[in-house]
């Protein structure tokens, strides 16, 4: 019985795991544009976007965002990836 119950497990982990991140990807996907969106979760899911989008307007808009935020951790997060980016480019 408890290798029915560790299977079961499994299975709803590896689903669990999976929807989660379709789930992520959606709303990354729909934020794409929300990076000076009130909600810092909608600013984070707009910089994991523009992260796969290495470009010279992505790496503008970066500058103007770091500027603009104010929290620290997620302007020293856009400064990285900013960092990142004009390596990349």
């Amino acid at each position: 019985m408890t290798n029915f119950r560790a299977r079961y497990l499994a299975v709803g982990f590896v689903g669990g795991v999976a929807a989660g991140s379709f789930v992520w990807n959606h709303f990354q996907h729909n934020c794409r544009r929300e990076l000076f969106n009130r909600s810092a979760l909608r600013r984070v899911a707009a910089l994991g976007y523009l992260r796969a989008r290495p470009s010279v307007s992505t790496a503008r808009i970066l500058k103007e965002y770091i500027a603009w935020e104010p929290r620290p951790i997620l302007r020293q997060r856009g400064a990285r990836l900013l960092k990142t980016l004009e390596t990349t480019l």
